[in-house]
């Protein structure tokens, strides 16, 4: 990955190829959202809106052709994270600003998109129905319903899951600028990732009150929660680095965090807790 961040920052075509390239590919527009992301915050917001307006081309023409918005939204809000990042020198900070940004992709897929999210509706419908088949056959025909997600549901779904690559790619754009001109300097400040009570709170509660209007707004509460999520994952980083504990206890966690719901849960709860209590001060008072 740094060989590829290496070829892009050689020249704008390089730039330019790349970008270009993985924008047209449902499988890889988040390579472009990352190199998008770097040359804003190597070069400037002139050199990365460049680059953006470039890579709309291919985004947009699978807006048009198949009706799907998640590489356009992908790209604007990595771009628009990078921007922030650049402008107030804030990872928190610019990670926080994905909670709208994954708010106004949802608001837009239900007043814009209704046509992609009927689809993806009749899709989830198909496949829960064969799955009702079988195990309806495997238990010996007792009936079996699953829940149905709405447009709303899907339509958050897919805002938390912008907001969520978002910050990924910035974060990768970020590694990769570190690797070329900083080394190092990443993991230190991705481990300082910390947001003060009142934020935390914040973020907690607009979960919560989301979360209790209905079972279709779960998943616009997940918007929330990921900075939290971030958040947390930067304070497990920092505890593996203060053990001296090595890649593979990480490897392991990671694991869990993807397929366990209960650890994302404690990764969020061990976020807020954190910060009131300032962990990584604690850890290094007792260094």
């Amino acid at each position: 990955m740094k060989a590829l961040a290496e070829f892009v920052m050689r020249g704008r075509f390089q730039a330019l190829l790349v970008t270009v390239a993985g924008a047209g590919s449902l499988m890889l527009c988040w390579i472009s959202a990352a190199v998008v992301a770097l040359v804003t915050l190597r070069k400037g917001a002139s050199q990365g809106a460049w680059l953006l307006l470039w890579a709309l081309l291919p985004a947009g023409t699978l807006l048009v052709v198949f009706g799907d918005s998640g590489p356009l939204a992908l790209l604007v809000s990595t771009a628009i994270l990078a921007l922030v990042l650049r402008t107030t020198v804030s990872l928190p900070l610019a990670v926080l600003a994905s909670v709208p940004l994954g708010a106004l992709t949802g608001l837009g897929l239900l007043v814009f998109g209704q046509g992609l999210l009927q689809q993806m509706v009749g899709f989830f419908d198909q496949f829960l129905a064969s799955l009702e088949q079988q195990l309806a056959a495997q238990g010996g025909g007792q009936v079996v319903e699953l829940l149905r997600p709405t447009a709303v549901q899907i339509a958050g779904m897919m805002g938390a899951a912008t907001s969520l690559l978002s910050i990924a790619c910035l974060l990768l754009a970020r590694w990769w600028q570190a690797a070329l001109y900083n080394p190092g300097g990443f993991a230190t400040e991705f481990r300082a990732l910390y947001y003060p009570p009142a934020v935390a709170l914040a973020l907690a509660l607009a979960a919560l009150a989301l979360a209790s209007m209905g079972v279709q707004y779960r998943t616009w509460a997940v918007i929330c929660l990921i900075p939290l999520n971030f958040a947390g994952l930067a304070l497990v980083h920092a505890r593996v680095a203060w053990r001296g504990q090595g890649s593979g206890m990480l490897t392991v966690f990671y694991l869990l965090w993807l397929f366990l719901d209960p650890v994302k849960l404690a990764v969020v709860g061990a976020a807020i807790v954190d910060s009131w209590l300032r962990f990584r001060q604690r850890w290094q008072a007792k260094s």
